[in-house]
């Protein structure tokens, strides 16, 4: 269906946050973090809302209710996995199949996906869900997304300023 088609009813739409990647991401490009409040208003737009998911990776050490609970609170439902530490050292604790099972499953329920992700390994998964009818969108920072993923996608938005959480300045009282 071409996209001028899709306009003109209310898409039913499926947000999947890569929680971990948008974090290093904004930290890294940034030093910031991610406004999801923001976030999922302007990707919802004028579109119904059948789901929105955030994974998150927990780590044993980190404090993440307080976080978790907000995200909750705005309406995503939240997934969490553990990190894992391997016997070399290195640590394990992505959703990128989590992710793709959820979306698979979903699909047939929406008409547009929208993965919060600059990982490319999401390339196959968004070529599947086109060749199976839904819109792919990616939202994600343009300087740490893989350009195969831009390429696949249906529509490609960068996550700008204004989805960021603004560092406060000190302020004086002045009498």
């Amino acid at each position: 269906m071409p996209n001028e088609a899709i306009a003109r009813f209310r898409q039913r739409l499926g947000i999947f946050v890569d929680v971990q990647n948008m974090f290093y991401s904004a930290k890294a490009l940034h030093q910031s973090k991610i406004d999801y409040s923001k976030l999922l208003q302007e990707i919802v737009a004028k579109r119904d809302l059948v789901r929105a998911v955030a994974y998150v990776v927990h780590k044993s050490d980190v404090d993440q209710s307080s976080f978790t609970d907000a995200l909750k609170r705005l309406g995503y439902e939240i997934k969490t996995k553990e990190l894992r530490l391997r016997p070399d050292g290195t640590a394990k604790g992505d959703w990128d199949m989590g992710i793709a099972i959820d979306t698979i499953g979903m699909a047939p329920k929406l008409d547009t996906v929208v993965l919060v992700t600059g990982d490319g390994d999401f390339v196959p998964l968004v070529e599947m869900l086109k060749a199976h009818g839904c819109r792919v969108e990616v939202v994600s920072f343009r300087r740490s997304t893989a350009i195969e993923l831009i390429d696949a996608s249906t529509q490609y938005t960068a996550i700008e300023e204004s989805m960021l959480f603004k560092k406060r300045k000190s302020t004086k009282n002045v009498a």
